[in-house]
């Protein structure tokens, strides 16, 4: 894999503290999102390795094994176990440690260290690194269960979202993550969910809550109301008199509860009354009539 200098990438330098690295990722992915820039291959790519150049940077202790080993960063476990098991084996003789192979080749180093072979006769299997990623959906996306597709370090993976996924939820794939040294199982990959805020409904937990605006004449006498809900559009009945910020809550139309299929939240309706705007002189008068009666 060709070296990325991640803090170049994000257009810091190495004293950018963990504040600085989260507005830095936060600029460039909205400027290279994919779907700001569809068909895009390009910014596509850049978009890659900015969530890549986030994952590393983001984590210290990611960050302190890419500042120490480069590129190497990700074998930064297995180079440690494996110099313990070579001290181990070679008791009395030379002593490695991560300060005495600075400035050499780290690439050259791993590939002769990991490539000759123990005193048994065997290599030892090393499990790979776990992988970290976002994945950005909106409310709706995450409304039904869905099919999407994501790219980690050049491998395109298809996963299926389940309906009722939540902002900062993480789920595991087991074996996605990077390849094992050998013949050891490959890391995981672990998915962040990111959703976006909704113009309409507002989520909280299972629950969904919106403001409906209701006209005066609808307010005061009664009347139908016909909203749109994620599910579909929903017929209300309006009493008499409705004053304004009156709640209503309709059980069963609000999210989709995680994996529990046919289980909804609760929708809360807030009706926000429009007063009536270019009135005619007859239309005022009869408010007057009204005021004083």
């Amino acid at each position: 894999m060709a070296f990325i200098d991640y803090y170049q990438i994000l257009g810091i330098d190495k004293s950018a503290s963990t504040d600085d690295v989260k507005k830095a990722y936060r600029k460039l992915a909205r400027k290279y999102h994919p779907d700001l820039n569809p068909n895009d291959k390009e910014a596509n790519a850049k978009f890659q390795q900015i969530n890549e150049a986030n994952e590393v940077l983001s984590d210290p202790d990611k960050r302190k094994k890419y500042d120490q080993y480069g590129e190497e960063w990700r074998h930064a476990d297995q180079f440690e176990q494996a110099r313990q098991a070579q001290q181990s084996a070679n008791s009395g003789g030379q002593r490695f440690s991560g300060d005495a192979f600075s400035g050499t080749d780290f690439s050259e180093f791993f590939e002769s260290f990991f490539g000759e072979q123990p005193r048994s006769g065997r290599q030892t299997p090393f499990r790979g690194q776990d992988y970290t990623s976002e994945l950005h959906i909106d409310l709706r996306e995450a409304y039904q269960t869905h099919q999407h597709t994501l790219s980690v370090n050049g491998k395109n993976i298809r996963i299926t979202v389940p309906a009722g996924i939540a902002s900062g939820q993480v789920i595991k794939l087991k074996g996605q993550g990077g390849p094992g040294a050998n013949g050891g199982p490959a890391g995981d990959l672990f998915i962040t969910f990111v959703i976006a805020e909704d113009p309409v409904f507002k989520r909280v937990n299972d629950d969904l809550y919106m403001t409906v605006e209701l006209d005066l004449y609808t307010a005061v006498l009664g009347g139908d109301l016909t909203i749109d809900t994620l599910s579909g559009k929903i017929k209300l009945k309006v009493s008499p008199e409705t004053q304004n910020g009156t709640k209503v809550r309709l059980k069963g139309k609000g999210f989709p509860v995680y994996k529990q299929d046919g289980k909804f939240g609760d929708l809360y309706v807030t009706y926000s009354i429009k007063i009536p705007t270019g009135l005619t002189e007859k239309q005022k008068e009869l408010f007057k009539e009204i005021s004083q009666s």
